[in-house]
């Protein structure tokens, strides 16, 4: 059989850097093939030759068995190849079926009007195909995150599309709508369109891939059969080295650092009440939606309480703003990390420093070399990859974008850490690496709140877990009885505390 889909030594090469080594693969005929690596093995890239992007320093690239040469996106897209994005690239205030038609709107009279009505028809047919509740004329804006990726899809659909790669498709999804993407994802194969999937999520890629091609450091390392082949074995093949299963170390104390007392907002926090104790790593689990992040920003200053009181070393402080909160010595790593957490064209150094700027600064100006000493120092101390302190932060992926946050609140002095989602959209080396901060973080003496919809991760990480439900401390679980399935128990009203049940338990 033709494959589909073949790449033959392909390369790429950008000024001092070679992104891509004779890269070779192929994807068959309703092939859903998994794409697999670290951040930084080169994936981004060969997506970015396929769809037409970049061009590639050398090598071919095969359609069906036909060399293709694509100078732009549109040629890919005539091709039959559609890219969805983990960022969707969609126009907000337009409707679902101008989105579809960006770039080739159907017109009439000689293309001085749009026909809405023609593109509304052709797209309700595509959309038909994998989801009817869909309605083209609503506004892109009005869809959750998972139905505007089924107009991405629908999208490709009236194109035509042979081949659709989709990078990272899940990191904002419910288990439900993975599991409904899934669900079109398989409806897709079935009717001969090849899936290039990438992801983070081992057991995604496990549950809905046949084969995968494993990438590290711009090269194919190798191409393994999902039906056989061991997660342990695959992970170890991304980073190039056996990641240890390691325990849960404790470095908590009897000292208690912050003091939460029936705290209360108008957004989803109702009368919740705990303690966090120096060198502790608290965890909070729960549903989507139970009130987790809205706890956070309370105690980050980012949202007002509405009733209740916060205690940072016995005595009482009131945040009207994160400035407060930050100087009481605490420090939010935000889950919107591309939103709320950086400013993507600066430098990853001034990104650090942007906490503790007055430190930095005398008479109104900021000592340069004060910050370039202190980002040196910290930014090495988190192993920040590149080394690279002028460099944009936007630049740096995901796993180090987390680093340098973590670098500010060090740079901040923060004593009380709280992490929202840690490692989501984070390889899974980079996990490991997070891992071992917050842990060496704790037997320093800082005090950590550990926001996680990884079960596995919330235990790995936790002295104890507070389950939220409906706003509320469903229940308080120390270190000995902490289990999926404990935590599932009291997350889930009537919860059996099955692996389906803790699967649910996870958004993405």
């Amino acid at each position: 059989m033709t494959s589909r889909l073949r790449f033959e030594t392909i390369s790429k090469s950008f000024p001092g850097v070679n992104a891509l080594t004779d890269v070779s693969f192929d994807v068959a005929p309703g092939e859903i093939h998994g794409l697999l690596g670290e951040n930084g093995a080169g994936k981004s890239t060969l997506l970015r030759i396929l769809s037409g992007v970049f061009r590639p320093t050398a090598g071919t690239v095969f359609v069906d068995g036909k060399a293709v040469a694509f100078k732009k996106p549109m040629d890919a897209r005539a091709a039959g190849i559609a890219m969805i994005h983990q960022e969707l690239q969609q126009v907000p205030h337009l409707s679902v079926a101008q989105n579809m038609f960006l770039g080739h709107s159907l017109t009439h009279m000689g293309g001085l009007f749009v026909s809405r009505r023609e593109q509304e028809a052709h797209a309700a047919e595509a959309l038909s195909m994998i989801d009817r509740t869909i309605d083209p004329a609503a506004p892109i804006s009005s869809l959750k995150v998972a139905q505007r990726q089924i107009v991405e899809i629908g999208r490709a659909l009236l194109d035509k599309a042979k081949v659709i790669a989709m990078d990272e498709p899940t990191s904002s999804l419910t288990p439900s709508e993975f599991d409904r993407l899934a669900e079109v994802i398989a409806s897709l194969s079935a009717s001969g369109v090849s899936i290039i999937y990438v992801s983070h999520k081992m057991d995604e890629v496990f549950q809905i891939c046949q084969r995968a091609s494993v990438m590290r450091d711009g090269k194919l390392v190798g191409m393994v059969d999902l039906k056989t082949a061991s997660e342990k074995d695959v992970i170890a093949m991304m980073v190039g080295r056996e990641l240890m299963q390691e325990g849960h170390n404790s470095f908590v104390t009897n000292t208690v650092k912050l003091e939460a007392r029936n705290l209360s907002s108008a957004a989803k926090v109702r009368d919740v009440s705990f303690t966090l104790h120096k060198g502790e790593v608290l965890g909070i689990a729960g549903l989507v939606g139970s009130g987790r992040t809205e706890l956070l920003r309370l105690i980050a200053g980012v949202d007002r309480l509405s009733a209740g009181s916060i205690l940072v070393d016995g005595a009482t402080v009131n945040f009207a703003n994160p400035r407060d909160a930050i100087a009481a010595g605490i420090g939010l790593v935000p889950e919107e990390r591309k939103r709320e957490g950086i400013i993507p064209l600066r430098p990853v150094s001034t990104n650090m420093a942007l906490a503790s700027l007055p430190s930095f600064s005398s008479a109104g100006m900021i000592s340069t070399r004060k910050l370039r000493a202190t980002a040196r120092d910290l930014l090495k101390r988190v192993n920040l990859r590149p080394f690279q302190l002028d460099r944009p932060i936007r630049l740096f992926s995901g796993g180090n974008q987390q680093k340098a946050i973590i670098a500010r609140w060090l740079a901040a002095k923060s004593q009380i850490l709280l992490f929202d989602e840690p490692t989501r959209g984070i390889d899974v080396g980079a996990k490991s690496e997070i891992y071992h901060l917050i842990e060496d973080l704790a037997r320093e003496g800082h005090s950590i709140i550990v926001v996680s919809s990884e079960l596995p991760e919330v235990i790995r990480l936790s002295n104890r877990v507070l389950v939220m439900r409906d706003g509320q401390i469903a229940a308080d679980i120390p270190r000995d009885q902490l289990t999926e399935s404990a935590i599932v128990a009291h997350a889930i009203p009537g919860a059996a505390g099955g692996a389906a049940d803790a699967r649910a338990v996870r958004p993405a």
